[in-house]
C-alpha cells in the first residue's frame, strides 16, 4: 500500500526526457494505448454521451505532471473519434470515454506482467522480456488486487532508505481490504524498499497489497515506464 503519499509530494519529481517510452511524435488512433489529457474533460460512460464517471484533470494530482491514461478502446460517433481510457478509482477496472481532440495520443512499447503466485515482475517492450525481478506482493487477507491496470504517476522519493524506497508508481488499483490506509485511499503501488521493508525478502507475500521491488528494480521501471503503461496482475 501507498504508506503517507502526502509525505512523498514534497520530494516528488516527474521524470521526463531521457528514457521516454512515448513515441516522440503523435500516434494514429489505431496505434495509440496512451492519452495524455490537455484540458479538464469528464470521462463519460459512453462515448458522446452517458453519465460523468470521473472528471480528469491535465494534471496529475500527486506530483503535478501531466496527466496520462490507458487507452483500451477506440469508437467514433457523429465523426467524432473517443478513447476508452482506464481511471484511477474505485472499483478497480473503472474506465470512461473521452474525446480524442482533448488528448494527445502517444504509443508506448512497454508493458508490465505482475504474476501473485510466482511472486515475479516482468517487463515486455514490444513482445520480449526486458526486465525480471522478484518482488513482495500483498500477504494473506491484504492480497494485490488482479486484474487489468496502469501506471499513474511517478513520484521520486528524497531518501530511497525509508520504507518505500527511491520511487513511488501509483497504479490504476485500490485495496479490496482498505479503504483508508496510513492517510490515504487505499491505492495500490508499486515502490522499492528501505527501512523496515526490507524484513521482508523479495518474493515473499507480505505487503499490505503493493507490489515491493529492489531499489535498483524501481528506478529501472521509473526512468523506463510512462504513466498509462499496461500494468496487469494475475
Amino acid at each position: 500500500m501507498v504508506r503517507r503519499l502526502a509525505g512523498a509530494l514534497a520530494a516528488a519529481m516527474p521524470l521526463m526526457a531521457a528514457g521516454s517510452a512515448l513515441a516522440a511524435e503523435p500516434a494514429r488512433l489505431a496505434d495509440a494505448n496512451v492519452a495524455r489529457v490537455l484540458a479538464p474533460i469528464a470521462a463519460r460512460s459512453a462515448p458522446g454521451g452517458g453519465r460523468v464517471v470521473m472528471r480528469v484533470a491535465p494534471t496529475a494530482p500527486l506530483t503535478g505532471g501531466p496527466t496520462q491514461l490507458r487507452i483500451v478502446d477506440r469508437r467514433e460517433v457523429d465523426g467524432r473519434p473517443y478513447v476508452r481510457v482506464l481511471l484511477p478509482k474505485r472499483p478497480n477496472g473503472s474506465a470512461g470515454w473521452i474525446p480524442v481532440d482533448r488528448v494527445r495520443l502517444g504509443r508506448t512499447g512497454y508493458r508490465v506482467v505482475i504474476d501473485r503466485a510466482s511472486r515475479r515482475l516482468v517487463v515486455f517492450r514490444d513482445g520480449r522480456v526486458a526486465l525480471r525481478a522478484r518482488v513482495v506482493v500483498g500477504s494473506p487477507g491484504s492480497e494485490t488486487p488482479r486484474g487489468e491496470f496502469a501506471i499513474s504517476e511517478r513520484i521520486r522519493r528524497a531518501n530511497s532508505r525509508e520504507f518505500t524506497g527511491a520511487w513511488i508508481l501509483p497504479i490504476t488499483a485500490f485495496s479490496g481490504t482498505y479503504r483508508q490506509f496510513a492517510g490515504g485511499p487505499g491505492r495500490i503501488a508499486i515502490h522499492g524498499r528501505g527501512g523496515e521493508a526490507l524484513r521482508d525478502p523479495l518474493g515473499s507475500a507480505a505487503s499490505h497489497g503493493c507490489v515491493r521491488v529492489d531499489n535498483r528494480v524501481v528506478r529501472w521501471l521509473a526512468r523506463h515506464l510512462e504513466p498509462g503503461t499496461e500494468v496487469t496482475i494475475r
